[in-house]
């Protein structure tokens, strides 16, 4: 039975259309009803809004007049912290040498960086002597730095 892959898109027109089909029953069947209980209400509920609204400014406005506003006070400026330096990680030097491994990589042999050469000859020399796998890699070391004193 082969699977058939969903295409989003149809999926979601089909979504929009059934959500606007929705709305249109909602608001059709809802609105013809509605629509004359909500005019008698809407024009009670503002009559009274504007009553208490009036009661609200009246009271509020004499009791500004007779107490003046209070100055607010300001807080003292603060000193500012030293900020504290995060402390920056050396990161050491490093160089590369050329290590010669065997097939466990347990590096057997080390090598300077100019000399690649030698260090080919020896995994050769191994291999033949050996006849076990031993391969040249290089190896990052960090350089260790004389202190001065």
């Amino acid at each position: 039975m082969a699977r058939r892959t969903m295409n989003r898109m149809e999926k979601r027109a089909e979504f929009e259309a059934y959500e606007a089909k929705q709305r249109g029953k909602k608001e059709d069947g809802e609105d013809e009803d509605e629509d004359d209980e909500d005019e008698t209400e809407d024009s009670d509920e503002e009559a009274e809004a504007d009553d208490t609204e009036a009661d609200a400014t009246d009271t509020g406005g004499e009791e500004d007049e007779d107490q003046a506003p209070k100055p607010k006070k300001k807080a003292p400026a603060k000193t500012p912290k030293p900020r504290s330096r995060k402390r920056i990680v050396k990161v050491p030097r490093l160089r590369v040498v050329w290590g010669v491994f065997n097939n466990g990589n347990q590096c057997v042999a080390r090598y300077d960086y100019p000399k690649k050469g030698d260090a080919d000859e020896h995994a050769a020399r191994l291999r033949t002597e050996k006849k076990q796998t031993f391969f040249v890699q290089p190896i990052k070391e960090p350089i260790e730095e004389k202190k001065e004193e």
